[in-house]
């Protein structure tokens, strides 16, 4: 079975320095709201534990929690962390998206 969420190994070592260095979550929680620039846009928050409509997706021992609601939405995507001249930052690579705001955390269908 094909992961429907895929991390990067950039992505899940950044997400365990984060987790760790927060000291009181053990996931990242990635979510879609209305919203934004674009229409939708990400949302990022820590987690300890995962509600029933939750699906966890795992690399390399970091856990991503993505709410049920959410997921057609981030259905395929890469989650992906990476360092640029403007800085740092997680980005995801959606392929559901049809357009997207210029610094990436919204998006539209």
């Amino acid at each position: 079975m094909q992961d429907k969420v895929v991390i990067t190994e950039s992505a899940a070592d950044r997400i365990k320095i984060i987790l760790e260095d927060q000291g009181n979550a053990s996931m990242l929680r990635i979510g879609v709201l209305g919203g934004g620039c674009s229409g939708f846009s990400y949302t990022f928050d820590f987690a300890n534990d995962t509600n029933e409509d939750d699906l966890v997706f795992e690399r390399d021992g970091a856990k991503v929690v993505v709410d049920e609601t959410s997921l057609p939405f981030l259905e395929g995507c890469e989650i992906d962390f990476v360092n640029e001249l403007i800085g740092s930052s997680f980005k995801i690579n959606n392929p559901n998206a049809t357009a997207s705001c210029g610094c990436g955390t919204s998006f539209s269908v």
